[in-house]
């Protein structure tokens, strides 16, 4: 598990994909921690803020996990993990975990931007953690979905841009979850919103049951992955 581990995180910045990521991530975090705190002089748009951030994820993270296993299967490497002494729990969970670590450094990164406040004035900093901890939660839950949707195809621009698309469709059920007519159907959606569950957390409160929830979705995402390989391994 560990070489599996550490020859995907040496792959991030043996190709462009890690820059490539961390560079888009940062500048674009950048302009619109600009465009809606800094220039506004208001930190109450910083919910605002951390919303866009969840959009452009969608965009982003599919970078990280498009090549995961769709390269393997490409370039037939895939036959290797097969039958390697380690179990498909623990492939999944390497491949995931290094994705996961270069998403976490660069979101630790980014953080930095906030330092700026306190230049300016004295904003919470648990209001700040919680956003951020929430962020890494459907960052890490968003990766799973990418890890997915890799493990389904071999063609690297087939699984970014079915992430993208699953990763969208999830963020606009929150969206567009009140213009459904159906009250039992709405409140089921908003049951399963990551917009609605996020939005108790970017409030400041602790919502144990939204932590739970990514982090389940997180495992099923993962599980379904490993299904998708014990299903290979005996075709």
């Amino acid at each position: 598990m560990w070489a599996i581990y550490c020859r995907e995180l040496r792959s991030y910045f043996t190709t462009p994909i890690g820059y490539v990521f961390a560079g888009m991530f940062l500048a674009v975090s950048g302009a619109l921690f600009s465009a809606t705190v800094l220039l506004q002089a208001d930190t109450s748009m910083m919910s605002m803020y951390f919303l866009c951030l969840l959009f452009v994820f969608a965009i982003l993270i599919p970078l990280l996990t498009m090549k995961l296993f769709a390269d393997e299967r490409r370039t037939k490497s895939e036959q290797i993990l097969l039958t390697a002494p380690i179990s498909l729990g623990a492939m999944v969970i390497a491949k995931f975990l290094s994705a996961l670590t270069v998403f976490a450094a660069v979101l630790g990164v980014n953080s930095f931007n906030f330092y700026l406040l306190y230049i300016y004035g004295n904003p919470s900093l648990s209001y700040i953690f919680l956003n951020v901890l929430t962020l890494f939660l459907i960052g890490a839950a968003f990766i799973a979905v990418g890890v997915f949707i890799s493990s389904l195809t071999e063609s690297q621009l087939n699984a970014a841009i079915g992430s993208m698309g699953l990763i969208v469709v999830i963020l606009l059920l929150g969206v567009l979850v009140n213009s459904i007519p159906v009250e039992w159907v709405r409140n089921i959606i908003k049951w399963f919103s990551f917009i609605d569950r996020y939005a108790t957390m970017s409030s400041g409160i602790l919502d144990l049951s939204a932590v739970v929830y990514f982090i389940s979705f997180t495992a099923v995402f993962l599980f379904l992955t490993v299904r998708v390989y014990e299903k290979r391994r005996w075709s």
